[in-house]
């Protein structure tokens, strides 16, 4: 008898991708378009897997009534899983990730984000949309010789440093695992954030989310950056406090964000809200600003990183019915990283 996956969150490019990948016949997918949350679990009865998502709220309960109802292994389809209580999964359910689905995907998109904002590509849209050609106001710099921070050098972040030595830019990178060989060969070097917040006009984050990385741009880290720094983040939203961003984006201390990802971005991202009014004062401050590009964590979203992401998810649901442990199982019986059971990285 096939076994049966309970897919929440779903979006058409998510149906499309998964049913279309080899062997997939071989399980029973049912497709929820809501997210799973303390609300929504009661509809994992009958099922064998859960496959969830990024803004799935995989929380203690969540976790007992899935294993309550049978389930022995949560398939999330990305890298990231701090919505997920992995502890308190330990020795009940096993949890299984896609650590790196195309790296290329989210590193291009942050570029393009930088370049949009640099060159206000967003602006001069706008204008030309509205038969307005005038360029006022659309002066941007050129990048080349300009230096940039790299906050965190995992594959996506590696990624990076190649794209922006491409450009002919000064790379500083940080990081807490170094790779010095890496690094001599690419002709960038780590260094401390303290010199990064000092020197770099351009810092991109490409960190995991711990407790230690929880808030890294704050208003004390605001403070000793360069006037005019322009900030990009497209890869946790809580990277960043964003009421402290907002007013340093109003005193004019930073002079462009792209962003990819928001604190509180469960509540509106991925859906169409243009029916109704935002809510949240804090989001809907933040898009009044016009040197701040928000888009709605579509940083992996390619052809190519979907098809990753389903074939790696079919790869770890067969292992775990294999009786294997697989390289990109997650551990809750150790701190992020240090796991034999999975990889060390999830940037």
């Amino acid at each position: 008898m096939k076994k049966k996956i309970a897919f929440f969150d779903t979006k058409p490019y998510d149906k499309r991708s998964f049913d279309s990948t080899v062997g997939i016949e071989e399980y029973e997918i049912e497709y929820f378009e809501t997210r799973l949350t303390e609300r929504s679990m009661a509809l994992t009865k009958g099922f064998d897997i859960v496959c969830a998502f990024v803004n799935d709220e995989i929380t203690a309960p969540v976790i007992d009534q899935l294993y309550a109802n049978g389930i022995r292994l949560i398939a999330m389809r990305c890298a990231g899983y701090n919505n997920v209580d992995v502890c308190h999964a330990l020795d009940k359910i096993r949890i299984v990730r896609v650590p790196a689905y195309s790296p290329h995907a989210v590193a291009e998109h942050a570029l393009a984000l930088l370049m949009t904002l640099n060159r206000k590509i967003h602006r001069a849209h706008l204008r030309t949309r509205d038969s307005n050609f005038s360029i006022v106001g659309l002066v941007g710099m050129d990048m080349y010789g300009k230096t940039v921070g790299v906050i965190g050098a995992g594959k996506i972040g590696r990624i990076m440093v190649d794209i922006l030595c491409g450009l002919g830019m000064d790379v500083l990178v940080y990081d807490k695992y170094q790779d010095k060989a890496w690094a001599e060969s690419k002709g960038v070097r780590y260094t401390e954030l303290s010199e990064i917040y000092e020197k770099a006009q351009v810092i991109s984050l490409h960190c995991p989310l711990t407790d230690e990385s929880h808030h890294l741009i704050n208003k004390e880290s605001i403070a000793q950056m360069r006037d005019g720094v322009m900030i990009i983040n497209t890869s946790r939203g809580p990277l960043i406090d964003t009421k402290a961003l907002i007013k340093g984006l109003k005193s004019g201390k930073i002079g462009a964000a792209g962003l990819d990802v928001y604190e509180e971005e469960a509540d509106y991202f991925f859906e169409d809200y243009s029916e109704e009014i935002v809510t949240d004062d804090v989001l809907a401050r933040l898009l009044t600003f016009n040197n701040v590009v928000v888009t709605s964590h579509q940083a992996f979203l390619t052809e190519e990183a979907l098809a990753n992401i389903s074939g790696t998810t079919l790869k770890n649901i067969n292992t775990f019915y294999a009786g294997e442990h697989g390289a990109n199982e997650i551990c809750g019986n150790c701190d992020a990283g240090s796991c034999v059971r999975h990889t060390k990285r999830t940037a």
